[in-house]
């Protein structure tokens, strides 16, 4: 990411990078600024709230963290920008969206940069050998599959337990469950306080949320998703309550919403449009459901019934919760948008789709060392739909090795795929 940015400044003027608090947006900006600002300490947030115009003294890139804290900044950049200011001039973080903020939007003028937890590649497991950039740029199926990783399936549980958030996962299990119970605590509490929402039964709120992490790598009805939550209740929140909810966790970046694949044409008249719901980091996912790595390592075989969605394993749909963070990353600095599909009446899902202009990438995830024909059979469905628009269509899986199978589809372990 640190790359990504670095390239981005040498020709935009202004970037807000946004996420989850905990992402190291901070220290990522840091590492590319001259001038720093911290609005969440008093001394600085003095001394841009009494004289802004300070900014255009300091030398460039100037960082402005907690931007919303003193929202006059983000019009502030906005002009100069429209003044004419150099690139690379300003790098703004935040933690909230700032959706009810009255201020401009800055489209046009400054560019909003999503950043995520670590990646698998940013972890730094395995060296990867498959190049995202290298899957779009290769003509269909053309690009080289190699590598080899010692990494085993329990190795990915105990990765999807660790967090992607730097501050956390250094260290011990013990400690980690600790610390993310409290940033939990601290998002549904505190964070809500900050945009203008008081709870009043943080209960509810919290049980929503672990039917939601319940939830994670499908489609389920946020109806469906509010009855697992208050089961056997006759007092259930109304719905603007849970309209709320859903708005204000999506404001703290901790909800990922996975849009579906449409172009529409025709054919795909008959794809569902429901998005896919995941956490921000999938360990945030086991914590709010209690899983400790004992339950996970017992999970790959059982159905999770703890709140009455039946939606396929628990530890299959972390895993791909996994994978979906890691795309993310990737997705980013390769100018791409990811999204998945399914059709309406439910006879063929593709994970992940990689979009770059008219250039296609399609992912299957399995939770498994090795692959069947079966686990290929939607990928190839898809080469049919879209024919040479498909640069490539891979299985991410547990195993040791990338390789290309004879039909074409490739196959790649989650920890050697990277950007």
């Amino acid at each position: 990411m640190t790359k990504y940015l670095s390239e981005l400044l040498q020709e935009v003027p202004a970037i807000s990078l946004d996420g989850l608090k905990g992402v190291g947006k901070t220290v990522t900006a840091d590492t590319l600024s001259a001038t720093r600002y911290d609005l969440d300490r008093e001394l600085d947030h003095t001394l841009l709230a009494n004289n802004i115009e300070r900014l255009s003294l300091d030398a460039p890139p100037i960082l402005i963290d907690e931007w919303q804290k003193h929202p006059p900044v983000w019009d502030y950049v906005r002009r100069a920008v429209d003044k004419g200011c150099a690139p690379g001039s300003f790098l703004m973080t935040g933690s909230v969206s700032c959706a009810d903020i009255d201020i401009h939007s800055g489209s046009g003028r400054i560019l909003r940069i999503r950043m995520y937890p670590l990646s698998l590649a940013e972890r730094g497991l395995a060296a990867p050998s498959v190049s995202m950039g290298a899957l779009l740029d290769a003509g269909p199926f053309a690009c080289p599959l190699r590598g080899e990783t010692a990494l085993t399936s329990d190795d990915y549980i105990r990765e999807i337990l660790a967090s992607g958030l730097p501050g956390i996962r250094r260290y011990s299990a013990r400690i980690r469950k600790k610390l993310l119970d409290t940033y939990i605590e601290n998002l549904l509490s505190h964070e809500f306080l900050q945009q203008g929402i008081r709870i009043r039964q943080p209960l509810t709120l919290l049980r929503w949320l672990r039917a939601y992490a319940a939830a994670i790598a499908t489609d389920a009805g946020y109806a469906e998703i509010l009855d697992a939550s208050t089961a056997g209740e006759g007092d259930k929140p109304s719905t603007k309550t849970t309209i709320a909810y859903r708005k204000a966790l999506g404001n703290l970046w901790l909800i990922d919403e996975l849009p579906t694949w449409s172009e529409g044409e025709d054919y795909y008249a008959r794809l569902k449009r429901t998005p896919k719901h995941y956490l921000a980091d999938p360990a945030l996912t086991a914590q709010l459901l209690h899983f400790d790595e004992s339950d996970l390592l017992k999970a790959g075989s059982r159905i999770d019934t703890r709140f009455d969605l039946r939606h396929g394993n628990i530890i299959g749909r972390l895993f791909e919760s996994l994978a979906q963070l890691s795309l993310r990353t990737y997705s980013t600095v390769n100018d791409a948008d990811l999204s998945w599909l399914r059709t309406a009446n439910g006879d063929h899902e593709v994970d992940f789709i990689l979009q770059r202009g008219c250039r296609l990438v399609a992912f299957e995830v399995k939770f498994a060392p090795t692959v069947r024909d079966e686990d290929a059979k939607h990928l190839h469905w898809f080469r049919h739909l879209v024919g040479d628009r498909l640069t490539d269509a891979i299985i991410l899986t547990t195993g040791p090795l990338a390789y290309r199978r004879p039909d074409g589809i490739g196959v790649v372990p989650l920890a050697l795929l990277g950007a």
